[in-house]
């Protein structure tokens, strides 16, 4: 068997690339991975180092039409995390959101129809529903997203069940909540207030910190991804639920307690533009197929938090940079 993995060298990406070469997908076994990813500023082969040397790579942007003709014959299954992922940046700027979370994404499907490809996997976010006030969405609940972010990763998803229903390809297409874990850019919450607080710096909190969050460990996220890798249907949505609903401020109030640091730490910052309320995700679809999380958020957060402190000559370069 043969993976194409689009974005394998970012967070989430990396997760699933070390887990399938280190067998943790036991119908993936013995796989050969091609990752492909531009390495941007959250694209890093230091995330798979502890993989080096057991995949093939290539440099290149899913935009590329001519550089997909050459890459993508040949591989039985692709899986799309190449993504603009960051809300902020895409509310400064939306022109790279859109050309890579919908051109590239169009840009691969067409690829993927023309060579054949068994199965396609397009990962997205539960961020294309908007915001809910109570209950959650299922797989029905219809888009309405409201950052150029969420709306890009929108536009490719509906790109990809029109691609299964027009041409009939084998495409289906995952959304979860937020992600934490080892490895991730420490421009997202997680690893910001981590990284701050480990260098005794305060931590930015976003209005009255009400804004509630699904919280998925990356591990728990890629497992449900292999699962639809393996038996999802084309055209088909799935969601991947995390096992903590917080507020931002219960989140913050973790990470203090993991430091034993005090609100003192704390700076209340101007509120995001059009920062959505809350998200939820029903994950019955994806449970009926023998998908459930297995890491609970307090045994998650602690190990991300270790990870971190363990790991400084990972993070502390790309915070000089940035």
């Amino acid at each position: 068997m043969r993976l194409l993995i689009t974005g394998g060298a970012g967070f989430i990406g990396s997760q699933y690339v070390r887990t399938v070469l280190t067998g943790g997908y036991p119908a993936f076994a013995g796989a050969r991975v091609t990752v492909l990813d531009r390495l941007t500023y959250a694209g890093n082969l230091a995330n798979l180092a502890p993989v080096e040397g057991g995949y093939d790579f290539v440099h290149g942007d899913v935009c590329d039409a001519a550089l997909l003709r050459e890459v993508v014959p040949g591989h039985d299954v692709v899986i799309n995390f190449a993504a603009e992922s960051h809300v902020d940046r895409s509310i400064e700027g939306a022109a790279d959101f859109v050309r890579t979370n919908v051109l590239g994404v169009q840009t691969l499907l067409d690829a993927c129809l023309t060579s054949g490809v068994g199965k396609v996997v397009q990962v997205s976010t539960d961020e294309v529903y908007g915001s809910i006030d109570a209950g959650s969405w299922d797989e029905s609940a219809p888009p309405a997203p409201r950052s150029p972010y969420s709306a890009a990763k929108a536009g490719g998803d509906m790109l990809a069940r029109a691609y299964a229903i027009t041409h009939g390809l084998p495409v289906s297409i995952t959304r979860c909540g937020n992600n934490y874990g080892p490895y991730q850019y420490p421009e997202k919450v997680v690893p910001l207030f981590v990284t701050n607080l480990i260098e005794g710096r305060r931590v930015p909190l976003y209005g009255d910190g009400g804004n509630v969050r699904d919280w998925v460990h990356v591990a728990d996220h890629c497992r449900g991804i292999q699962r639809v890798a393996e038996v999802g249907e084309p055209g088909e949505i799935y969601h991947i639920a995390g096992t903590a609903e917080l507020s931002n401020l219960e989140l913050t109030e973790r990470l203090l307690a993991a430091f034993g640091a005090g609100w003192d730490r704390v700076e209340r910052v101007a509120d995001r533009k059009g920062h959505d309320r809350r998200y939820s995700l029903d994950d019955r679809k994806l449970r009926a197929l023998g998908y459930a999380p297995e890491i609970s958020f307090e045994e998650g957060l602690a190990g991300t938090v270790r990870w971190y402190v363990d790991n400084p000559q990972w993070w502390k370069p790309l915070r000089a940079r940035a």
